[in-house]
């Protein structure tokens, strides 16, 4: 009988697999060890390619991931090049016919170097149609680390592009485990060089169209293009949020946004140090002046001719977080390192923006700091002018990231004369209650524009529910007897994730015209030790109608009515 479970036995289709003798099976299993060597921490490339290519799952090992559905629409001559001569007809429907997914399941075609895995079957509303999150546990479970492997999606052309980012986010950059094939490198090492000691993915498609049929058309080159230059921008922001802060300070911050800058030709604007003390930035300048590497506001701007919108998207960027003097306990720091999370998200996301044709202007504007402890750091009780002209009474250092974003979106509203903000931001703990490990939390002053997130959350993978946006009921937690406001919540089991948000709206001011969004991905940052990348998808399709590229700006929302919209009001 076929396999279905594979664990630490390697199982062998013996009914519906080619006869073998016993030499010959040696040679086969033999001929798999020998030319293909396990190294499971050796540095991974990921290509993308048009169609399906030949290849012996015997020296390039294969995984096929797709819903039932559409598993069973599939004819075997449509996978024969990925599965012959290993692979026949009848074991491939057997193999199919075993595939019971509780939620997944996957079942083994020959040896352990051919394998078909199945999606759940459902997907709820607050869900994505891709079962990203499966496909990337799928992934990482079962390739093999191997020198070149292949992974074959079968999905529908609406879910392609989360399908592809759902791959990446299985295969982080970062790393210094010795022998991993890095070779020593720096950390921002993106491409391979070509040695031996990296290992090759080629993710490919099969695509179902409408009727149940299969998609002749190859992608095109535009296509393999903007996943190209996603991947790379969710594998940099995932290595920025992995790095610690020995090797990813302010400085190794600004030199990341500094070499990307390059490649796009934009020279960044950098403000620093006491500059921001003299030009206002308290926000930024209290949180960071304490640490031996000083903050610093960065600016990338894109601006092509004919743009008839301004986007701004603000990122937090805490390099480190130990609370500062309302330090955090030792179980609670541990991890403070992706407290960059927004920033590295938008940096990814911006890089891929500009490289896929964005149309309108777009600034990207990162707020960097270490929150540190030391002679010079803010006290509670200290207050604050920050960017906006409004003071701040500090009452919890440690709720240091709204202070930053406060400064960044007032300075993008003020200098870069932007109608669309959107800070992203590793804010809140209580964004895991709210909204859970999975979905980021969208708070905004825009009904249409908080149905479009949500849209686009589904697209990317990336996934988002709302949060409550009421400063008329929620502001007064930050009532102070002294200054304008506190920084921190009176009664923090008062809608916390949004409280939080709306420090950062006050700054702009609840009476600005244009559009704000905030996005509080504290939690799906990361799953277990690693981090996801989360962001850059989302923000891709988010804005994708404002690219020239043809597969972002099918999956871009539309101007769908909101759901409160739709309802009859008295």
């Amino acid at each position: 009988m076929i396999s279905t479970r594979v664990k630490s036995v390697v199982p062998i289709n013996l009914c519906h697999a080619p006869r073998f003798t016993v030499q010959s099976l040696f040679v086969s299993i033999w001929s798999i060890i020998n030319n293909v060597q396990f190294r499971v921490q050796m540095a991974t490339d990921i290509k993308f390619n048009a169609s399906l290519s030949r290849t012996d799952p015997q020296v390039q090992p294969v995984l096929i991931i797709g819903q039932l559905r559409h598993l069973n629409l599939l004819k075997f001559s449509q996978l024969a090049g990925k599965l012959e001569p290993r692979v026949n007809e009848e074991t491939f429907k057997n193999a199919i016919a075993c595939l019971h997914p509780a939620p997944t399941d996957k079942c083994s075609l020959y040896l352990d170097v051919a394998t078909v895995a199945a999606l759940p079957l459902k997907a709820s509303r607050h869900n994505t149609g891709s079962r990203a999150h499966s496909i990337t546990r799928l992934v990482k479970n079962h390739v093999l680390n191997v020198n070149e492997e292949s992974v074959v999606l079968v999905c529908e052309r609406e879910n392609l592009f989360a399908s592809a980012c759902a791959v990446v986010r299985a295969f982080p950059l970062y790393s210094r485990k010795t022998g991993n094939g890095n070779g020593g490198k720096s950390p921002s090492s993106e491409v391979g060089d070509g040695q031996p000691s990296r290992s090759v993915v080629n993710v490919e498609f099969v695509i179902i169209d409408k009727d149940g049929g299969v998609e002749q058309e190859p992608l095109s080159q535009d296509d393999i293009n903007c996943l190209n230059e996603t991947a790379r921008g969710i594998r940099l922001a995932a290595r920025i949020v992995d790095t610690p802060c020995n090797e990813m300070n302010v400085d190794h911050f600004i030199e990341n946004v500094s070499e990307f800058a390059k490649e796009l030709s934009i020279q960044p604007q950098i403000i620093r140090g006491e500059e921001l003390r003299e030009r206002g930035f308290g926000g930024i300048y209290g949180v960071g002046k304490a640490a031996a590497v000083p903050p610093a506001l960065v600016v990338l701007s894109h601006e092509p001719k004919g743009a008839q919108e301004t986007i701004a998207l603000v990122g937090k960027g805490i390099v480190y977080d130990t609370g500062g003097l309302s330090i955090k306990g030792k179980t609670a720091m541990p991890g403070m390192k992706r407290d960059c999370g927004g920033a590295a998200a938008i940096l990814g996301a911006f890089y891929a923006a500009v490289k896929c044709g964005f149309k309108d202007n777009l600034h990207a504007v990162f707020c960097l700091a270490e929150n540190s402890v030391g002679p010079n750091a803010t006290r509670p009780d200290d207050i604050h002018t920050l960017y906006s002209g409004r003071t701040v009474e500090i009452n919890n250092t440690d709720a240091e990231g709204r202070l930053v974003l406060a400064d960044g979106v007032c300075y993008a509203n003020k200098d870069l004369k932007a109608n669309i903000i959107l800070d992203m931001a590793t804010l809140t703990g209580a964004q895991g209650v709210a909204t859970g490990k999975y979905h980021g939390a969208i708070l905004t002053n825009s009904e249409p524009w908080e149905s479009k997130a949500l849209q686009a959350g589904r697209k990317s993978g990336d996934l988002l529910a709302p949060i409550i946006y009421c400063p008329e009921l929620h502001f007064s937690e930050f009532a102070s007897a002294i200054a304008d406001m506190k920084n921190s919540v009176a009664d923090r089991q008062n809608a916390q994730s949004s409280c939080a948000g709306l420090f950062v709206a006050a700054h702009l001011g609840f009476d600005y015209p244009g559009v704000w969004m905030h996005v509080d991905m504290a939690t799906p940052v990361n799953c277990g030790e690693r981090a996801t990348g989360y962001g850059v998808a989302l923000l891709l399709t988010l804005f994708g109608s404002h690219t020239s590229c043809g597969l972002l700006q099918s999956i871009a929302p539309g101007d769908e009515e909101p759901p409160s919209k739709r309802i009859c009001r008295d």
